[in-house]
């Protein structure tokens, strides 16, 4: 689903690339092309939140065309937390980052990376913004949860990652894992998400809108849904709000 040869676009300052992206799409300039931010001045966060964006941090969009079925796209979101987790520990060691559903990259239990997807229908397909942010050099501090950056985790003397190189490091593993959808299917992703869930098999509270679910967290479906274990039995989210009150 992702060209490895999409050209990069940098913005001193924008609004929010994936608003770029879905602005882009409806004149039919459908990439693919990465867009990437110094500076947002108002980043979206999943469901409309705000995404604060600091100078130092990544910032990207990937805009592109597809003939992949939504249930595919969707699991994108999954590729790329692998990916950035991957990453991520290149830099700061094996096993550092973890994965919390359904699109948080956290580390030493604070959110380092959010990732968002935008989607609509065109004549070849459909356009895909692929979106996320990585905390390098600064973590915000006025978000709903804990939140870290890659410089504090690094010596005091060492800078923080520089964002396009982290670009350039990041691409070839969602490339990778993008083309193993399409050939392999979603279990060895969804094999390799696992590996670093955060959270797995402790006590979860999943806010759905007004209705609040409890329950113990116990794995991914075939889907990419969340299954909880409640009172009254297993449960399969597909969209929510998860938080972990007990782990650290």
């Amino acid at each position: 689903m992702i060209d490895g040869r999409a050209p990069v676009e940098v913005f001193d300052e924008i609004d929010s690339t994936i608003l770029e992206a879905r602005r882009r799409a409806e004149r039919n300039e459908l990439g693919p092309v990465w867009l990437i931010a110094k500076h947002q001045t108002a980043g979206r966060g999943r469901r409309g939140r705000a995404w604060t964006s600091h100078g130092g941090n990544l910032m990207a969009t990937l805009l592109f065309t597809t003939d992949q079925p939504p249930q595919q796209i969707a699991l994108l979101g999954f590729a790329t937390g692998v990916a950035l987790a991957e990453t991520i520990d290149a830099i700061i060691g094996a096993g550092s980052a973890q994965l919390k559903w359904p699109n948080d990259v956290f580390i030493n239990g604070a959110k380092a990376s959010g990732i968002m997807l935008d989607t609509g229908t065109v004549a070849s397909g459909t356009w895909v913004a692929l979106a996320f942010g990585v905390n390098l050099a600064d973590a915000p501090d006025n978000i709903d949860q804990k939140t870290i950056c890659i410089r504090d985790l690094l010596p005091p003397d060492a800078p923080a990652p520089e964002p396009l190189a982290f670009l350039a490091a990041l691409r070839p593993k969602l490339e990778g894992w993008s083309a193993r959808i399409v050939g392999e299917g979603f279990e060895p992703l969804r094999t390799a998400w696992l590996q670093r869930a955060y959270g797995l098999g402790q006590e979860a509270r999943v806010i759905q809108g007004e209705q609040t679910l409890e329950g113990r967290i116990a794995g991914l479906s075939s889907r990419g849904e969340l299954e909880l274990d409640t009172a009254t039995g297993r449960r399969l989210i597909a969209a929510g709000d998860v938080f972990l009150p007990k782990v650290a």
